[in-house]
């Protein structure tokens, strides 16, 4: 079977990497280059980066249509875009998607998990349909999320299983509708990384760990606004452990407050 995969960012890049250590890839299809961070240099999506490591050919349409797909199956994992009806009836689309649908839909269904306080989550593989992530379900796993787990623990977890998951849904091509409520992980915007000291510890430290580490969580400490990367909650209270300050490195909570204090 000429399997590509179609990915953008860091989790589709990790599980472009393990597909490719067991089967053939055809080719990557990502976004265009784009500029990013302070100085807006253009730059390639982390998942281009890891197929020309590969060696893997890469095809970055400007236009999701008009052309031709040329393979029988397309893996989508964190690509970023809705894949048109043209495309879709191409060849199978299968989407590896770290949530147990229907629960956690949309952009963010990790770091909503973690901010949910869900002790449990996983991976599905649908077949991709043009609905939200509403496809039926060719196989799904679920694992456990610890109480100090961060969004980086959780994405390498699903990583490691779904090339298994997708495996077997290739071998099978059995599929079942989903089953349940549906809810929505709304994309992360610059209030979702706020920290209110007035809320709950567990709350704060939820926050923290779903925001860790990719984004980061913003709060003020001793009159300077930091990012928060790492706490715990010892005894119910909850003990900020590495912070970085505006402009500065990350640090270990003590290492900055001796800066503050000078």
């Amino acid at each position: 079977m000429k399997l590509a995969l179609a990915a953008t960012g860091s989790f589709g890049a990790s599980i472009l990497r393990k597909i490719a250590a067991r089967r053939s890839v055809e080719y990557l299809l990502t976004r265009p280059d784009r500029p990013k961070g302070r100085g807006r240099r253009i730059a390639a999506p982390v998942a281009k980066q890891a197929a020309e490591e590969l060696g893997i050919a890469v095809r970055q349409p400007e236009r999701l249509g008009g052309f031709a797909l040329d393979v029988e199956a397309v893996l989508l994992v964190d690509y970023g875009a809705l894949i048109p009806s043209e495309l879709l009836e191409q060849a199978l689309w299968l989407n590896v998607h770290p949530s147990l649908l229907p629960r956690w839909r949309g952009a963010a269904p990790v770091e909503r998990a973690i901010m949910a306080g869900d002790t449990e989550t996983g991976v599905s593989v649908i077949r991709l349909m043009e609905e939200l992530d509403a496809g039926p379900i060719g196989a799904v796993e679920a694992f456990p999320v610890g109480r100090d787990d961060d969004a980086g623990a959780v994405y390498d977890r699903a990583a490691e299983l779904a090339p298994r998951l997708v495996e077997r849904v290739l071998e099978a091509r059995d599929f079942r509708s989903q089953e349940g409520e549906a809810t929505y992980a709304e994309k992360i915007g610059p209030e979702d990384r706020l920290l209110d000291w007035s809320r709950r510890p567990k709350e704060l430290h939820d926050r923290i760990r779903a925001l860790s580490p990719h984004i980061g969580a913003r709060g003020e400490l001793h009159g300077r606004t930091v990012i928060v990367w790492r706490s715990q909650l010892v005894a119910d209270r909850l003990e900020i452990l590495d912070v970085q300050p505006g402009g500065g490195r990350r640090m270990a909570l003590d290492e900055f407050e001796r800066g503050v204090r000078r």
